[in-house]
């Protein structure tokens, strides 16, 4: 049995200013060949309108001179996001992400009732004209989503998603399809303003050079999230995924 290391809480970094991101990001794990940061929500992984990607925002921040993207969160997804820390690092970690050897979980929240409270979302996904994206029925090269979901009260349900392929907007097509879109994405079905869209990474699972990592993060914006009832839910999902 690997040795295993179990990370659930925040590490803060040092404040530095004159960067392109309002406030610090939480470093929430740091290895010498690696760092886990959680992304803010509204904040792209890319220069997008920022000056400079995240990777180099990062390392502004915690003095590494060069940082890798090995994986990718939409702009609106908070959460958990691996940054390499050198080339053979980010060589392996692609390795790990292509061979699906890194199990990712995600929390949602949606106001609509669902199809199904839980089970398996699987088809092709096809983009539409309008840069969006949809699911097919068929299955050649499938976008494949575990998910089981619970009520937290009336018109407001918590769903946990574990992707088991890394395709564009995948998550937020998978919600969609099943009638719930996710809270505060008006691009896939939810009118509803509001402060953020309700889509967060919450935790990694692997195995980096003889070691079990298993690393939770709860998401430290949103109104919604942060509802007695939603947080209590939150506990018994970080047990399960500790002890799992």
């Amino acid at each position: 049995m690997l040795p295993k290391e179990t990370i659930t809480s925040k590490a803060a970094i040092a404040d530095i200013s004159d960067t392109d991101i309002p406030e610090p990001i939480t470093v929430v794990y740091r290895h010498p060949d690696f760092l886990v940061i959680d992304k803010p929500t509204g904040i792209s992984v890319h220069k997008d309108h920022q000056l400079s990607g995240l990777p180099d925002l990062v390392a502004q921040q915690t003095g590494d001179a060069k940082l890798w993207l090995v994986h990718r969160l939409d702009k609106i997804t908070s959460g958990l996001l691996i940054l390499a820390c050198n080339s053979d690092a980010a060589a392996e970690f692609s390795r790990l992400f292509q061979t699906h050897k890194i199990e990712k979980h995600y929390i949602a929240l949606s106001s609509g009732k669902p199809k199904k409270k839980q089970g398996m979302v699987a088809g092709d996904m096809a983009k539409t004209r309008n840069g969006s994206w949809k699911l097919c029925r068929s299955q050649t090269n499938p976008a494949v989503t575990r998910f089981h979901s619970v009520l937290c009260e009336p018109g407001l349900r918590l769903f946990h998603l574990m992707p088991k392929s890394g395709k564009t907007h995948q998550l937020r097509v998978a919600m969609k399809s099943l009638g719930s879109p996710i809270l505060g994405d008006q691009r896939y079905g939810d009118k509803t303003a509001l402060d953020r869209t309700y889509l967060h990474a919450y935790a990694l699972k692997f195995d980096y050079r003889g070691k079990k990592i298993v690393i939770t993060q709860l998401p430290s914006s949103g109104e919604y999230f942060l509802r007695p009832e939603v947080q209590r839910q939150l506990a018994r999902l970080t047990i399960d995924c500790i002890t799992d």
